[in-house]
């Protein structure tokens, strides 16, 4: 490890000791942002980590959707997001407009909204999920309950053939996960004779063609899956930021990406440099207005306690 890099995490511990700070880090950030967090997962784990720290500040190295969640969750903490520019292009695929026209085409659906959306389309949702929780939450549904799904069309359709359940499904999908296809896994394979190849719900591939994977599973899935296994490698369909905490837990195991091009720029958005400026400068606060918060609230809420 170089010495600026070593430099970079100690001045980021001791602001996080100075601001009395939790760092959470998402499973797709930068390596060395992953070490020097204080707790690194999915969006449901952090989303827990969040509603249980006692720390007043919480900086969330991820995307904007996360912070707002966690702010949405602790409203008397102060939430700090390192980059403003880290986005996500499933969480704009809908508004909170959109969805209130589309709630308006379906009167007495439930709206079961995945997390990566924005603070106002959570507050237009029955209820939250991740990709870890989607099966459990539909499938707790009346049988007879209409279900609006929204907005990953993939993680829509997967969880639609696992529940047997009707749903109407948006539009959306990650363009980073939309864009891996069937014959990437046949070449894959070709590649690797006899590795497993698992892939992340959000997939194009996942959704059409499971029969070319092994497992589908969330990123906390994943990062288990990595703990259990013995093959000697591993062909993992998701965003490439997941490889270096799989390759760490399981330092035996070669785990490769289906696509070494599976890179979100926004979660690379964030380096140490953000992280140690927004501890040093307390910047960018994140916050949601009151009305939204309470309404949003009521739907993460749900999905904590599930």
């Amino acid at each position: 490890m170089s010495g600026p890099i070593m430099a970079l995490e100690d001045e980021i511990r001791r602001l996080k000791e100075q601001r009395h700070a939790v760092l959470l880090a998402h499973n797709y950030q930068l390596p060395e942002v992953q070490e020097v967090a204080d707790f690194v997962g999915d969006s449901l784990y952090l989303s827990r980590k969040a509603a249980e720290t006692d720390r007043p500040v919480i900086l969330f190295a991820g995307v904007q959707f996360m912070a707002e969640t966690a702010k949405i969750l602790n409203p008397t903490k102060t939430v700090l997001l390192p980059d403003l520019k880290a986005g996500c292009g499933l969480a704009d695929s809908i508004t909170a407009e959109q969805l209130r026209t589309w709630k308006s085409q379906h009167p007495g659906a439930v709206v079961v909204s995945y997390i990566n959306t924005s603070a106002d389309v959570k507050a237009e949702s029955d209820f939250i999920c991740t990709s870890s929780n989607a099966i459990k939450t539909v499938a707790s549904l009346p049988e007879d309950q209409e279900i609006l799904f929204l907005p990953d069309m993939f993680l829509g359709d997967y969880v639609r053939r696992k529940t047997g359940r009707k749903m109407h499904l948006w539009a959306g999908d990650c363009p980073v996960h939309a864009k891996m296809r069937p014959e990437e896994i046949e070449a894959a394979r070709a590649a690797h004779p006899g590795a497993p190849v698992i892939a992340h719900p959000e997939c194009g591939c996942a959704s059409g063609t499971l029969e070319h994977v092994d497992r589908v599973l969330s990123t906390d899935g994943m990062v288990r899956y990595a703990e259990e296994t013995r093959a000697p490698t591993v062909i993992v369909a998701t965003e490439v930021g997941i490889l270096h905490r799989m390759q760490k837990l399981n330092p035996s195991t070669q785990f490769l990406p289906l696509s070494r091009g599976a890179i979100c720029p926004y979660m690379k958005e964030i380096d140490l440099t953000d992280v140690r400026d927004s501890l040093a400068q307390m910047r960018y606060v994140i916050d949601v207005p009151g009305p939204v918060a309470a309404k949003a609230r009521q739907a993460l809420e749900r999905m904590i306690a599930a």
